[in-house]
């Protein structure tokens, strides 16, 4: 998975691991990323640190190749890396395009290139998983109704970057839909992370557990679907 070394996902890495699930850690910042696995190792997990910055076509590609040689295949991808620039409030109209292009190359580009790169060991798998982390601020619908908490939170880069998260997981799992593998995107909640400043109302653990049931749901488990930790949710 990616951006595994702390927050959401750690916690999610965390409990993948207490399943049984050989972790592989994707991280950008080595000594972080070997700290995070090796406290899941002292834990009695199975985690290994692979170094993987998303918007390396080098690293991602690196890591598709180390995972076929040691594995053969992948089980489950989470996409959790991600990157937040604005902090509500942040009118759209003020938001430097600068700071949208780094979010989008970061949290939509990044993203594609690593289910491109690893999409073919998951079709090796007997039940691949993508699983997509997104946010309630990428949901349009939720944008748009009349006191939502999400109407009043403009964070253009971000909220358009999750936005098109949420349809790159439309279009993979369209794809693959007479496939094995199962493609959904997870809304996880404000949670207390280093993001959202340790202001969120929810711990990572809370947060991880959607993502967690979704990158282990079976074979008559959803596709193509957006949700958080009570059930779908609207695009």
């Amino acid at each position: 998975m990616t951006g595994a070394n702390k927050g959401i996902g750690y916690s999610t890495a965390e409990q993948l691991a207490q399943l049984g699930h050989q972790v592989l850690l994707g991280a950008r910042h080595p000594e972080r990323g070997e700290a995070a696995a090796r406290a899941l190792r002292e834990a009695g997990g199975s985690a290994t640190y692979l170094p993987l910055d998303i918007t390396s076509d080098e690293q991602v590609y690196a890591a598709a190749r180390w995972i076929a040689a040691r594995f053969g295949r992948l089980d489950a991808l989470v996409n959790n890396a991600a990157i937040k620039l604005e902090f509500h409030p942040a009118p759209p109209s003020r938001c430097e395009l600068d700071v949208v292009r780094r979010t989008l190359d970061t949290n939509v580009v990044g993203t594609i290139r690593v289910i491109q790169a690893m999409l073919p060991l998951l079709r090796r798998a007997p039940a691949g998983r993508i699983v997509n982390v997104s946010s309630g601020l990428g949901s349009l619908t939720l944008a748009t109704t009349p006191g939502s908490k999400y109407r009043d939170r403009p964070l253009l880069s971000y909220n358009v970057a999750k936005a098109a998260l949420n349809s790159v997981t439309v279009q993979f799992a369209n794809e693959l839909r007479d496939t094995a593998v199962k493609v959904n995107a997870v809304d996880p909640g404000f949670t207390n992370t280093d993001m959202t400043k340790n202001s969120g109302s929810r711990t990572p653990t809370q947060a991880a557990a959607a993502i967690v049931r979704l990158a282990t749901t079976g074979p008559d488990g959803p596709t193509a679907g957006y949700f958080d930790e009570g059930g779908s949710i609207p695009w």
